[in-house]
Formats: structure tokens, sequence, C-alpha cells
């Protein structure tokens, strides 16, 4: 494995998720179509390629 190739797509997979993910957390904000003052988050990071990769990250913004 080519460790600096492995290392620039990754960094390029996780910018592509950051970037995204916070706008669309934003804009679900703007919109008003979150339910009561806080947004609960759960991201679900698996593989179909690598069955034993299940990562979950959960959290809470306050909207208010």
């Amino acid at each position: 494995m080519d460790e600096d190739r492995f290392n620039m797509e990754l960094r390029k997979f996780l910018k592509e998720v950051g970037v995204t993910s916070q706008r669309e957390i934003e804009r679900v904000a703007r919109e008003g179509s979150v339910k009561g003052k806080v947004l609960r988050l759960h991201m679900a990071l698996t593989s179909p390629d690598a069955p034993g990769l299940q990562h979950v990250v959960e959290a809470e913004i306050r909207l208010d």
C-alpha cells in the first residue's frame, strides 16, 4: 500500500464528508425544518468492502 496516496485519498474523502455534512446541517437549521431546539445527529461510517468497519458518532447541537 502506498502510504502517501492512501493518506491523500483519505483526507479527500474526509474533507468531502465534512464540507457536505456541514452544508446539510446548516441548510436544515436555516430552513427551520428541525423539530424543537436541539438537532440530534447520528453519523455512521461503514463499508461493504470492510465488514469490520462500523464507526458511529452521535451529537446534539443546540439551536437557541
